[in-house]
């Protein structure tokens, strides 16, 4: 049995908040330490629409609260209640201390989410009893360099990272660059850089490929290119992939990461990715195959399917 779980919410939604309840009454009942987030706690009690028993338990000690640096040592697993957007920040945490995380839907698609708020106390007695499984999700790591070749900053992504352009009016000049070969150069709107499991996200939006989570793939999309040849290239676990800006993009861009940290790129300046070797590790209960998963989020027409018989 887990010693503690470590809860993030996403606060501003009553029905979050409620699941949150009942997963500290849930954890409360088997002797299990429930944590939270100190802002998060703040943010609960602060809040008006919070459930009165889930404000006490902020207030009296029974949910341990926690700085973001020390939020996942000490913790077995993070629970995730709400969308792909919380589930995403709540990564962070875990993938910084190797913490296995489970997401419980409460948004729309909730691709990210293992499970959904009707099942939520199954879901938390399955957990506890160790019935779940560990599925390793690949990230990229990105680093930024000056138009002078010096490095600015390095962060990593889940799902995407996004160089965007910065003037609504103006293209974002770009050379892409594959194992340090050149490949195309082309003026965009924007270039994403994803992940397998980013491949069902912006990405997808974007006319990217559905990729299988299990493999090691980055995926190179431009959008809205000016180009003869601007189609989505797929590579593999050891290639590095650079977009370069050139230094006639007056304003730079902004590189987003799962649309939430931004680094700035200065006219002339390198983005540099590929697979890193620290991925988030997900907590699965539910095993089944990627593609009844994909029919069932996206709602997938597939009548007149006969199977093998």
């Amino acid at each position: 049995m887990a010693a503690r779980f470590l809860l993030f919410a996403h606060t501003g939604r009553r029905q979050a908040l409620e699941a949150l309840g009942k997963v500290v009454d849930e954890l409360c009942a088997r002797g299990v330490q429930a944590a939270i987030l100190d802002s998060q706690a703040e943010a609960i009690i602060g809040n008006p629409e919070s459930p009165a028993e889930l404000v006490r338990a902020m207030s009296d000690g029974r949910v341990l609260r926690v700085n973001p640096n020390d939020a996942g040592r000490g913790s077995d697993l993070v629970l995730v209640l709400g969308g792909d957007g919380t589930i995403l920040r709540a990564s962070e945490i875990a993938r910084n201390h190797d913490v296995p995380l489970h997401g419980v839907n409460l948004g729309h698609v909730g691709f990210l989410a293992e499970s959904e708020a009707e099942e939520l106390s199954c879901t938390v007695e399955r957990l506890l009893a160790g019935e779940h499984q560990i599925d390793a999700r690949a990230t990229l790591e990105v680093n930024v360099y000056d138009a002078q070749r010096r490095f600015v900053g390095s962060s990593w992504a889940l799902n995407e990272a996004a160089l965007e352009k910065l003037e609504r009016q103006h293209m974002v000049n770009v050379a892409i660059e594959i194992d340090r070969r050149p490949v195309s150069a082309f003026g965009c709107d924007a270039v994403l850089l994803a992940t397998s499991t980013g491949s069902t996200a912006y990405a997808f939006s974007a006319g990217g490929p559905v990729i299988w989570p299990e493999v090691e793939a980055l995926t190179v999309i431009p959008l809205a290119a000016h180009a003869l040849f601007a189609r989505p290239l797929v590579l593999g676990k050891s290639s590095t992939v650079a977009v370069e800006l050139s230094e006639d993009n007056r304003h730079g861009a902004a590189l987003t990461l799962d649309g939430a940290r931004c680094l700035p790129v200065a006219p002339g300046g390198r983005v540099e990715a590929k697979i890193s070797d620290r991925p988030v590790r997900f907590a699965r209960l539910n095993m089944a195959p990627f593609a009844d998963r994909l029919v069932s989020k996206f709602k997938l027409p597939v009548e007149g399917w006969r199977g093998r018989g």
